[in-house]
């Protein structure tokens, strides 16, 4: 293999403290600008999921450069080819590929999510100066060679993938790009995908909470209830904190749920480190010697998508509709903290493993899926995204009640902790079903009012087939006035 994908710990100072990241490792070993690009995307808090579309991207052109290796006269032309291969594949006709890529077609929008991440790490390598010609501090590898002079070609000579930085001109003019990606078919907003109602019951009671193991049952019921009845993604709700569940003053059969952010979120109970740091990236160096999961690289790993908190300390705050969720929740989750107190845990995570290989540690989103799949075969489903038999599945349903329920869009957005207002509209919109329905009630609506004083006459398809069909039905077997064979 030309390039491949590995998790490395780089050390860049005498503190020796490391910061786990993807590099792109090849037959010369690793490729230094692209593991410090990778650094500046991670200093300026990108995902490991952007990370990796970008890491993506550069393996793909290494592979590429690799296996074409003298069949161009300059990278514009190289590039172009590039582009051309991504949508249309590798494999000719007779099914064979002399490049050895095998490459299948990609569609227009992964296209240009590589041309744009592209285009940002040879802007990058530019503004750095690392291209071909400058860099002279050491003898580039032959994969390193390539892209860093396609960086030199980008600062020299033409944006082959993106704009040009003229510094004669305002930052606000600039050529068309020579090389763009098609532009996407345009989308309607499609039926939202939701977990259907009918099936929910059954399957928290049987599906879910039908596992041998009832430790495993009660958890990952646990789990449901926030993303069904809260709206949490699957990424919050298992980056929930056995510190953060309470007992609602005004009502103690009422929990209220806190979902903090791990990096920049308030230590529990007003804790502080020797120095006086309250986060709880903090809390988790110097009490368990951890890092946030957003920054793991492990199966550990959760993501943070949310950009906007509910308090100045740093957490969301579960909004359960309706509320005879958060007592379901609390019910279950006293009983639920009697099994995680049996099992010795190195970290402040409410949900473990129950597995013997891996008890106690924190529950991922392998094993969740793993059980969310076999809870859905109990009752005879498949895991089917398209359906909405899928985790995220349960945040449309959560969405769409709230719509059905005409709350106000503003409340709606701070339920689903959105920064702004439209991204709710992929969660509320109705579905085909219902939107199929309400035409119909119009439709009865529409016949039973006057126009002018006198009804609407309603249509019947025996008056509607009487004309118009000679093209399809020649000889007037189903339409027309006397149809051969339209009589009972």
């Amino acid at each position: 293999m030309i390039a491949t994908k590995v998790t490395a710990q780089v050390v860049q100072d005498s503190s020796g403290v490391t910061t786990e990241i993807p590099v792109i490792l090849t037959d010369e070993g690793i490729l230094e600008s692209v593991t410090d690009y990778v650094l500046s995307l991670h200093l300026n808090g990108k995902s490991l999921s952007t990370i990796n579309k970008h890491i993506k991207s550069i393996m793909l052109l290494i592979e590429f450069m690799d296996a074409n290796r003298g069949m161009f006269e300059n990278p514009e032309e190289m590039f172009s080819v590039f582009v051309r291969r991504l949508y249309s594949g590798t494999v000719g006709e007779d099914g064979l590929d002399p490049s050895k890529l095998y490459w299948i077609p990609a569609s227009t929008g992964t296209v240009s999510s590589h041309i744009n991440n592209l285009t940002n790490f040879t802007n990058w390598m530019s503004d750095k100066g690392l291209g071909k010609q400058i860099n002279t501090l050491r003898t580039a590898s032959r994969h390193e060679e390539r892209i860093q002079y396609a960086a030199w070609f980008r600062r020299n000579q033409n944006d082959f993938l993106g704009h040009i930085r003229d510094k004669s001109i305002s930052g606000t003019i600039k050529r068309a790009r020579s090389i763009k990606g098609r532009t996407p078919l345009t989308k309607t907003d499609d039926d939202a995908i939701s977990f259907p109602d009918s099936k929910f019951e059954e399957f928290y009671i049987y599906g879910l909470g039908g596992a041998k193991n009832p430790r495993v049952a009660l958890r990952d019921k646990l789990v449901l209830l926030l993303m069904h009845g809260a709206g949490f993604r699957r990424s919050e709700a298992l980056a929930l904190w056995v510190t953060d569940v309470f007992e609602d003053p005004s009502d103690p059969g009422r929990a209220i749920v806190r979902i903090y952010n791990e990096t920049e979120g308030a230590a529990p109970n007003s804790w502080k480190s020797r120095k006086g740091v309250k986060t709880r990236a903090a809390y988790l160096k110097e009490k368990y010697g951890r890092i946030p999961r957003a920054e793991m690289q492990s199966t550990e790993q959760l993501g943070w998508k949310s950009k906007v908190l509910d308090h100045k300390d740093g957490y969301l705050e579960a909004y359960f509709f309706p509320e005879d969720f958060a007592r379901v929740f609390m019910s279950l989750w006293r009983q639920y903290l009697n099994y995680r107190a049996s099992v010795e845990c190195h970290h402040p995570y409410a949900f473990i493993s129950f597995d013997t290989r891996y008890l106690g540690r924190p529950y991922t989103y392998t094993a969740f899926d793993k059980n969310y799949a076999a809870g859905l075969r109990r009752i005879g489903l498949e895991p089917n995204k398209s359906e909405g038999l899928d985790p995220h599945g349960h945040r449309h349903n959560y969405g769409r009640r709230l719509a059905d329920a005409d709350l106000n869009p503003l409340i709606i957005k701070r339920c689903m902790h959105h920064k702004r207002i439209d991204s709710q509209v992929v969660y509320t919109l109705k579905s085909n079903a219902k939107v199929s329905q309400m035409l119909s009630d119009a439709s009865i609506r529409l016949e039973s009012e006057d126009v002018e004083g006198k009804p609407t006459t309603s249509f019947d398809w025996k008056t509607l087939t009487e004309h118009g069909f000679e093209d399809i039905d020649p000889n007037g077997d189903f339409t027309g006035k006397n149809p051969r064979l339209g009589k009972k």
